[in-house]
């Protein structure tokens, strides 16, 4: 209604979704778009006035709930989701409306993005799970050594010491994976929003080899910077040079050889790549595939007793992700590992 009483017209509907915040679609009798505002058309990029809503939002749940509300005028909620890099949780809101006109506005369609709430019900619940199974052998061991203190070594100085030692070893590698959980949960939550300012790439590998060089000198395994300027991308600046300050450290860690590591960036057609090649003794090829998996581990002892916690390649996969950036892992044998990463290059 207007301010007149009468049938609100085509034109003021039109006014009133431009001016609600959420995305909103109108629909007439036949399920055919009659307006939506700019957050429906930032959300659904294929939909057009005139053409049916599920031409756009392929969903039984969405389409049932139209045909439903249609009929018998009840207010309904429809959930579905969107496939692509990042699968994309929604709830739409079928109400049905009286419009004014030759064309009689009969549905009106408010979708909700709710990615967000269910990661982090899902991150709550990964966290738990992950967090007792990974902590519970640096638990137990803590334990044991404060038995063992309190007991039998009470007097003897010398197993002090060691245990001492052994017990800080173990709470920091609990620092360590706490602190990966955390930041693997964060990085979740947000894996579903692409990121909106330029950055450029060569700078943030930089940054990161940088951070490195102390390690990689005490290894004494050089590195190798071969990076071409002018590398723009779309990116978060501190998620991206986490992504690299893990391929190479996992490159110094597994791969660490007086030949070095190389780390190349350059533009390849409408991409900007970045690589890290090591000269270790590389990885069978079982394992690649499941390499970016939480807590996956060529060998789970000798990633432990080198500070490994499991999860760097997981948060590099799911910051890639937001990027919309591929990660790609080759190696031989006896040869060395090569990590790719291929973004789309800004415009």
């Amino acid at each position: 209604m207007n301010e007149t009483g009468e049938p609100m017209g085509t034109g003021g509907v039109a006014a009133l979704v431009a001016a609600l915040p959420d995305p909103t679609v109108i629909l007439d009798s036949q399920g055919l778009v009659l307006h939506a505002n700019r957050a429906a058309f930032s959300l659904v990029d294929t939909l057009t006035p005139g053409q049916p809503l599920t031409h756009s939002l392929r969903s039984s749940a969405l389409l049932e709930a139209l045909t439903q509300t249609l009929s018998d005028g009840q207010s309904r909620r429809a959930a579905y989701e969107t496939r692509g890099t990042t699968p994309r949780q929604f709830e739409a809101v079928v109400a049905a409306i009286a419009g004014g006109g030759p064309e009689r506005a009969t549905l009106l369609v408010q979708i909700r993005d709710l990615t967000r709430e269910q990661q982090v019900e899902r991150m709550r619940a990964d966290f738990v799970a992950n967090a007792s199974h990974e902590l519970r052998t640096p638990l137990a061991s803590l334990t044991g050594f404060i038995d063992t203190l309190q007991g039998a070594a009470r007097d003897d100085e010398q197993a002090r010491t060691q245990f001492l030692d052994l017990m800080q070893a173990q709470a920091a590698r609990m620092k360590r994976l706490i602190d990966d959980l955390l930041s693997l949960s964060r990085i979740e939550i947000n894996e579903h929003l692409k990121p909106a300012a330029e950055v450029e790439l060569a700078a943030t590998v930089r940054q990161a080899a940088d951070l490195l060089r102390p390690e990689a000198e005490k290894t004494g395994t050089p590195l190798h910077l071969d990076l071409a300027t002018a590398l723009p991308i779309m990116g978060a600046r501190e998620e991206l040079v986490q992504v690299f300050y893990n391929l190479i450290e996992n490159a110094l860690k597994y791969g660490a050889s007086p030949r070095g590591i190389e780390i190349v960036a350059r533009r390849e057609g409408d991409q900007a790549v970045v690589s890290v090649t090591d000269h270790g003794p590389g990885i069978a090829a079982i394992h690649i595939p499941r390499l970016t998996e939480r807590f996956y581990r060529v060998s789970v002892q000798d990633s432990r007793s080198r500070g490994g916690t499991g999860l760097g390649l997981a948060i590099v996969k799911h910051i890639l992700n937001r990027h919309e950036a591929r990660l790609a892992i080759t190696s031989t044998v006896g040869q060395g590992t090569t990590c790719r990463v291929a973004f789309p290059a800004a415009e």
